[in-house]
Formats: C-alpha cells, sequence, structure tokens
C-alpha cells in the first residue's frame, strides 16, 4: 500500500468509517486527479513558431499569437513581419503556425534624397514597391538590380535617367544680289526685294541622369525654309553737273582735242548754190551743236556734250552728225556761225560726254 493510500487509510480509521468506503473515497480520488489531467492537457494550444528560420515548438495555455510570443520572450518591432495579427486566437483543434520575418535596415538614395528604411521585404523590387518608389526601365540601379536578394545594411542608389528631344532653330544668312540697271545713275541703289533669313533645324537626342545633362547626340539636320536673296539693282549711268547746272547722265567720257569749223568755202570748199553746200556727211544742215568726228571713235548720231575746262563756256549739247578728212582719233570738230569765232575758239582740249 502507498504512502498516501496508508496516510488516508488511518486518517478515516480515525473517523472510524469502514474499510470499503475508504476504497471507494481512494477510487473517486484517483479517478478526479486522472480526468483533471487529461482535461487541462486537452485545454494547451499546439504552437510552432518559426522566427527568422529557427523553429520553436511550444503548447500553451495562453489564447492569443501576442501573449504566446510574449510566454516565449520573443519580441517583434513594427517593421517585422508576422503572418498573424497579434490579437489574433490561438486554435485547439489544429496546429497554429507563427511566421515572423525580421526586418533589416536598407538605405534608398533616389531623387537626392537618402532614405533609411527597414524592411523584411525579399528583393530590391518589393523594397521600392513597398516604399511607393516608381522606376522605369531607363533608369540606372548602382551596385545592385531589381531582382537582387536584401540584405541588412544595403545600399539601393538609382540614378534617374531621362531623355527628351531638342530642336535648335539656326538661321541662315541670306545672300545680296546685285543687278546693273542702266536706267539708273552711278551711286543710286534700289531694293526690289528684301531678303529674309533661312532657319536650320538641328534636331538633338539629350540624356539626363539626376537631372544633369550627360549626352547630346545630333539625330537630324534638316533646312525647314530656305534663305530669300535680297535683291538691289544699282545704277551705271555716270553723271555730271555742268557749267549751266544741267545734270548729264553719259555711259563714257572721253579727253579730246577740238577745233572748230563753217560752212565756208575756206572750211568746206564749196560755196553757197554749190551741191551739198552746207549739208553734213548724214545729211542733215549744218548749224550750231553739230559736231564732226572719227565713227570709229564717236558712232554717227551719237548725242553729247562738250565740256571746255576752265573759265571758258562749254561747247555745251551736240550731235555727232558730220566727218573730215583731218579729224581722226580723239578729235572733234564743233560748228561754229562765224569765221571770227572759228579764230576765236582755235584748238581747245575738251571733254565730252557720251550721253545716254
Amino acid at each position: 500500500m502507498t504512502p498516501i493510500a496508508k496516510n488516508i487509510k488511518r486518517y478515516f480509521s480515525k473517523l472510524r468509517i469502514k474499510p470499503l468506503d475508504v476504497a471507494i473515497i481512494l477510487i473517486a480520488v484517483v479517478i478526479s486527479i486522472t480526468a483533471g489531467f487529461f482535461v487541462f492537457d486537452g485545454l494547451k494550444r499546439n504552437v510552432v513558431i518559426n522566427d527568422n528560420g529557427q523553429e520553436i515548438v511550444i503548447k500553451t495555455m495562453k489564447a492569443t499569437v501576442g501573449e504566446v510570443l510574449e510566454q516565449t520572450g520573443i519580441k517583434v518591432e513594427n517593421e517585422d513581419y508576422v503572418s498573424m495579427p497579434l490579437d489574433a486566437k490561438l486554435v485547439k483543434i489544429k496546429e497554429n503556425n507563427i511566421q515572423i520575418k525580421r526586418a533589416v535596415p536598407v538605405t534608398i538614395k533616389v531623387d537626392g534624397k537618402e532614405l533609411d528604411v527597414k524592411t523584411y521585404k525579399d528583393t530590391v523590387k518589393e523594397v521600392l514597391s513597398d516604399n511607393a518608389i516608381s522606376f522605369d526601365g531607363n533608369d540606372k540601379f548602382i551596385g545592385s538590380k531589381l531582382e537582387d536578394k536584401i540584405v541588412p545594411d544595403m545600399d539601393i542608389s538609382i540614378v534617374r535617367v531621362d531623355e527628351e528631344t531638342v530642336t535648335e532653330a539656326i538661321p541662315i544668312p541670306f545672300k545680296t544680289i546685285t543687278k546693273e540697271n542702266d536706267r539708273l545713275d552711278v551711286g543710286i541703289k534700289n531694293t526690289v526685294r528684301e531678303g529674309k533669313e533661312g532657319v536650320r533645324e538641328k534636331i538633338y537626342k539629350v540624356v539626363y541622369e539626376n537631372g544633369k545633362q550627360i549626352t547630346k547626340q545630333l539625330v537630324k539636320e534638316v533646312v525647314s525654309q530656305n534663305p530669300l536673296d535680297k535683291i538691289v539693282e544699282v545704277g551705271t549711268v555716270l553723271n555730271y553737273k555742268t557749267s549751266r547746272g544741267d545734270t548729264l547722265r553719259f555711259s563714257k567720257a572721253i579727253d579730246m582735242k577740238a577745233t572748230s569749223y563753217t560752212s565756208s568755202f575756206k572750211d568746206t570748199g564749196k560755196n553757197p548754190g554749190d551741191p551739198g553746200f552746207g549739208i553734213t556727211a548724214t545729211g542733215v544742215k549744218a548749224r550750231k551743236g553739230i559736231i564732226a568726228v572719227d565713227p570709229k571713235v564717236i558712232p554717227l548720231g551719237t548725242r553729247v556734250y562738250v565740256e571746255v575746262p576752265g573759265k571758258a563756256a562749254d561747247y555745251g549739247y551736240a550731235v555727232a552728225a558730220d566727218t573730215g578728212s583731218a579729224i581722226k582719233g580723239n578729235k572733234i570738230d564743233v560748228y561754229l556761225d562765224s569765221d571770227s569765232a572759228v579764230e576765236a575758239w582755235g584748238v581747245k582740249k575738251v571733254r565730252v560726254y557720251i550721253l545716254k
């Protein structure tokens, strides 16, 4: 008999209880203790905790996830991942699996900022998404790639890469085209058409990294607008202001010697009444304003102006309408009305302007 049973029997003998009653009481006590043990064991919950790869298996009377973690001395931070809410109820009928992923420090450098974060995410891509950091195919990652696994104290550096097409307009100078105009005096210009610059467009592909220009590549160059040349007429007609105040328009000036003549027999070998008396080589009547010339120098029919340099009066306007055997080269013979005028004229140096 066990000591407990002997003690119980001794206790009940003092109470003068029959041995059969004692046996019944003993059996009842044993049954109660055994039943209590099974009831207590049935109230326990099976829990498996995986803390960053370390597995803990326990049975607990605790009711919630938070309570069982506290019981096992497991502390979690706000950034850590727990597969079940801390206030979630533990179940009795099946195993409770609690997964814990510990957050690690990571530094993200992007858009001119440096962000220190703690994360339990697995890859660089997941960390960026979790922190609402966007990226595209042009962006560059320094020291890491999107699919890289996260490790403690990892640096993730993103260089923003932007591209744009830039068009630069470069002016094309216009030319000035000069055309001679034989109806305008020398020194006179007339703008027929104003010029206009053209436009040459250069199209570049410009690449920026974090807002700083890195490359600028010429893609295409086109002339979007041709220049329009300026047209200017310039006068070619020479002009001269005579002593009389007239402005002559001439094509050429020739320095010559000038003699003079009349219709007299002395000068022409003909007397009044003779055939052809007083008639020039061109068939016009000889008069003031008619001069004899060498047709090789001044064609017959040419209008001229005879200037006498110095203080003497100019002979003036005349027509080359006569010739003479002695009139060769740069020499003319001007018609005068009298022998005295011829004698006074003598031989002069003159400038003959060929008029337009």
